[in-house]
């Protein structure tokens, strides 16, 4: 086993403060990294060490593996870990930190790179039995290839960038004519995001629900899932509301989804944590398919820790330590409900616009059974124009999912933001709108109800 003495987390924001407090309660030193727009931010005043890595510009600061590595380097770090975003999911990072001899605190680079591609975990997810929706996901990718399989498929159908995330390089096609200048757009957003015009396609369902499984894998062979999410609230193909156990769903269901999720976690030799995304027919059927696995901690995260009262920063830690797991899944109980609300600086009529600017006031509920805050700035503090425009997030518990959803909406209630847009009376909408509480919930939520929300 290999102890870890000193972790550099390669992130910012409420992540980076999320990690550096678990690695603080096992005992860990922390090294922050920081661009020249985060001098002052709360991640780096809470490190041990901070060390700055370049310009504002992400793509010459927080992408660029040889500063990273060589902070790590300069400061004697052990590890790295990636937090979400940024690097988290980039294959030629783990491999920068393996040959540095500093540990990646994430999943093998293969496994990373197995399931980094849309298209190739498609195939990997069909071959270990998993159900996958009609699609297109060749190599021809001539736009009148696409709009032959576009067809073959059958309208809706659904454009996405292979190398993608975020929403970004996403279209929705209703009918052949509309279909090229959808393909030109979603291209041209993959290239400029990812660096890669390619895009597979694959049925549109109406309306789906958004169900994830969150698995847990060590470097011994053992693999468990931590129960389900349910992340179907979404604006701009963007989750916004998150909670656990995913509601409505049927036993049958959840019990083939976690058992999928577990197969293909095995099949790519997994190490870590990591969410199998999952689409789910709405209709009677109840039907799921693989959408894709994020190989990497998810930004829901603290709902699963909510319910299972394990925390998977700690787990990530441990297990790029060799470290067992010393439990088995009959050992793993879920109790009660967790909900998670994202708390952005956006312009809601706006299209949910970013909107940069200085936090005048920001305030939370403070020492409230059931209520955490994840939060990465403070009342002075000015969202970057730079980043995520993420404030933070506001996860709650509750007994059962009643008791959340009420608990959540008086958390709300106490919350404020004041000097930027932002979206907490959306929020608030949201929590108390008849059919939140009422459910069942799908992704064409914000959609259907938008006059009431914004």
């Amino acid at each position: 086993m290999r102890r870890l003495g000193k972790i550099l987390v390669a992130n910012r924001g409420e992540i980076a403060c999320r990690i550096m407090r678990s690695c603080r309660l096992l005992g860990k030193q922390t090294v922050a990294v920081y661009s020249e727009a985060d001098v002052d931010a709360l991640h780096v005043t809470m490190a041990d060490e901070a060390i700055c890595i370049g310009p504002a510009a992400a793509r010459e600061s927080y992408l660029r593996i040889d500063h990273i590595i060589e902070a790590a380097r300069s400061t004697g770090a052990d590890a790295i870990h990636p937090g979400y975003g940024f690097l988290s999911e980039n294959a030629d990072f783990a491999d920068a930190c393996a040959a540095a001899g500093i540990a990646f605190i994430g999943p093998p680079a293969d496994a990373i790179r197995a399931m980094g591609m849309k298209d190739r975990a498609k195939d990997l997810a069909s071959a270990a039995g998993l159900p996958i929706l009609p699609s297109y996901q060749g190599e021809d990718q001539t736009p009148e290839t696409l709009q032959a399989a576009a067809e073959k498929i059958g309208w809706p159908v659904f454009i996405k960038a292979i190398a993608g995330g975020g929403g970004r390089g996403m279209r929705r096609v209703d009918g052949a004519d509309a279909f090229a200048a959808a393909l030109a757009s979603a291209q041209r957003e993959a290239t400029s995001s990812f660096g890669d015009q390619r895009v597979l396609l694959e049925k549109y369902l109406e309306n789906p629900r958004h169900v994830e499984v969150q698995v847990l894998a060590d470097g011994h062979g053992h693999v468990v899932h931590l129960f389900d999410r349910d992340c179907s609230i979404q604006r701009r193909h963007q989750k916004i509301v998150e909670e656990a156990p995913a509601p409505w769903l049927g036993s049958e269901t959840r019990e083939r989804m976690r058992e999928a999720a577990i197969a293909i976690t095995r099949a790519i030799d997994y190490r870590g944590v990591g969410t199998i995304e999952f689409i789910v027919d709405a209709g009677a059927t109840g039907a799921f398919y693989f959408m894709e696995m994020n190989t990497r901690l998810q930004v829901e995260h603290p709902v699963s820790e909510m319910t299972t009262g394990l925390d998977l920063v700690e787990w990530q830690v441990r297990v790029a330590e060799g470290e067992a797991l010393p439990f088995v899944q009959v050992d793993i109980a879920g109790h009660g409900h967790a909900i998670e609300v994202r708390l952005c600086a956006e312009n809601v009529a706006r299209n949910f616009m970013p909107s940069p600017g200085r936090l005048d006031a920001l305030a939370f509920p403070s020492a409230v059974d059931g209520v955490r805050i994840d939060c990465g700035v403070r009342a002075g503090d000015t969202i970057s124009p730079w980043y995520d425009p993420m404030i933070g997030k506001l996860i709650v518990w509750g007994e059962d999912r009643p008791h959340a959803v009420e608990r959540l909406g008086a958390a709300l209630a106490q919350c404020r933001i004041d000097g930027i847009p932002n979206n907490l009376d959306f929020l608030g909408k949201i929590v108390g709108h008849a059919a939140f509480r009422d459910g069942p919930i799908d992704t064409g939520f914000v959609e259907r109800h938008r006059h009431e929300l914004i």
